[in-house]
């Protein structure tokens, strides 16, 4: 199996991120101009054929009749329309949003921060020619498009495209592709939509001649950068957390609580995500003041369950359970365990907990899990290690820490150039001995209720 080319590997190696604006909303000209920073880390594109973009999913771009952004765009984290989806689910039906979409509306996905949009700032709704996500917005620039006088071929909004992972983050696209009057629902008018490419369809050329993939969002692009496969399931912990699997057949959660995704291959991949994952370590290390590394230290020194106490970490609302005014709690406190050790212990086993709530329900829409990929910083963590072998009651595997989404990108864009989807080894970093504990999920359950 052939390693990735120098040019998808990256000649100089991993290069710092770009600095991402703190908050829930951000101006599109950041993540253009932190694209622009990382070509000219990688050493340019003299020598590139092919380059991708896999993008977070969901975030709202909203474009006038020139191209322009007319405001910030929405993240998928920001819960502000929270009502817009309970007054989407109330007109449409959850069966029915679950049946056309896949998904039923919650405040992460593009329909209801456009339905915020039209009810909240009704003089900018109006003004929408065109809605994009952030990986489309940047493949359109890459191209060559954008507002007057900041690209070479203008605003052709036409010329928007998408690929069918972050398509079906919208809850107004399905099995029929675009569903217009849902769209229309949450929008308040009609307005350009991106081209749904196949996954190994280009979507054109830069002005220098480079083909551009189709791009993808974030965890389709980490599915294929780890090319997971039917009976993977991949539990991710980065500033949110994900489960998310690899199925031929797709999924149609009424209750919302598996969003029946699209994959990066032509596959499904039925996810869900929680709001909060690797914060809630850092903010537990900042109450003891410690570190990541004594964080886990401590965690270890506690007895499984952490003696009672119970972390259930909504620090930040929660997407699931969809709980976006929720905030965070801790139970079972005594004097005995009232201790820096059980709080460490609490917040890792709090962490884990949601997660494996959401393998629970990834599990329930008869999604097979024969072993579960840890990735993620915290992954790298012995304790969040020693955890998740008595939480997850599947095997887990902890592949090489790598850049798993900017990987299957890379896979992405040697695919469309070749035509043939490349096949790159999975390098494993540990086999996890499985150590079930049924009572830290117990407890959790309790707590939560």
């Amino acid at each position: 199996m052939p390693s990735p080319p120098p040019a998808a590997r990256g000649r100089r190696g991993p290069a710092p991120p770009a600095p991402h604006p703190a908050g829930t909303e951000v101006d599109p000209a950041a993540w253009w101009a932190a694209l622009l920073t990382a070509f000219a880390d990688a050493g340019g594109l003299d020598d590139v054929e092919a380059i991708s973009v896999a993008g977070q999913q969901h975030g709202m771009i909203v474009l006038d009749a020139e191209g322009r952004v007319i405001r910030d765009a929405l993240l998928w984290n920001d819960t502000r329309s929270a009502r817009s989806a309970r007054d989407l689910i109330d007109e449409v039906g959850a069966d029915e949003y679950a049946r056309r979409t896949g998904v039923v509306p919650v405040a992460s996905f593009t329909a209801t921060k456009l339905r915020w949009l039209r009810d909240d700032e009704p003089d900018a709704a109006a003004r929408v020619a065109a809605v994009a996500l952030p990986h489309d917005w940047l493949t359109w620039r890459l191209r060559g498009f954008g507002p007057v006088g900041e690209s070479p071929l203008g605003p052709v909004l036409g010329e928007l495209t998408t690929d069918r992972s972050d398509a079906s983050g919208t809850a107004y696209w399905g099995p029929n592709g675009y569903d217009r009057e849902l769209f229309i629902r949450a929008l308040g008018h009609d307005a350009v939509l991106p081209r749904v490419l196949a996954p190994d369809e280009p979507a054109g050329r830069t002005p220098d001649g480079i083909l551009v993939g189709p791009g993808a969002g974030d965890n389709a692009a980490a599915a294929l950068g780890l090319d997971a496969a039917p009976g993977d399931v991949v539990v991710s912990i980065g500033t949110s957390g994900t489960v998310f699997a690899v199925t031929d057949a797709a999924v149609a959660d009424p209750s919302g609580t598996v969003a029946g995704f699209a994959d990066a291959t032509g596959r499904r991949l039925p996810l869900i995500a929680t709001l909060n994952a690797a914060r809630v370590l850092d903010v537990t290390a900042g109450l003891l003041g410690v570190g990541h590394d004594e964080l886990g230290r401590l965690a270890l020194e506690a007895e499984p369950g952490a003696s009672g106490a119970v972390l259930v970490p909504y620090f930040e609302g929660e997407r699931t359970p969809n709980l976006p005014d929720a905030t965070a709690s801790f139970s079972g406190l005594t004097l005995e365990n009232t201790t820096r050790s059980s709080i460490a212990r609490a917040a890792i086993e709090g962490l884990l907990c949601g997660l494996a709530d959401g393998l629970d329900a990834v599990r329930g829409q008869d999604v097979e899990v024969a072993r579960v990929l840890l990735i993620g910083g915290a992954a790298q963590n012995p304790a969040v290690r020693h955890v998740a072998a008595q939480v997850f009651d599947a095997p887990v595997v902890v592949p090489v820490p790598g850049e798993y989404v900017a990987d299957g990108a890379a896979r992405q864009a040697r695919w469309a150039l070749t035509g043939e989807r490349p096949v790159w080894p999975l390098e494993i970093d540990a086999e996890l001995e499985r150590r079930p504990c049924a009572a830290i999920r117990e407890q959790y359950a309790r707590a939560r209720a």
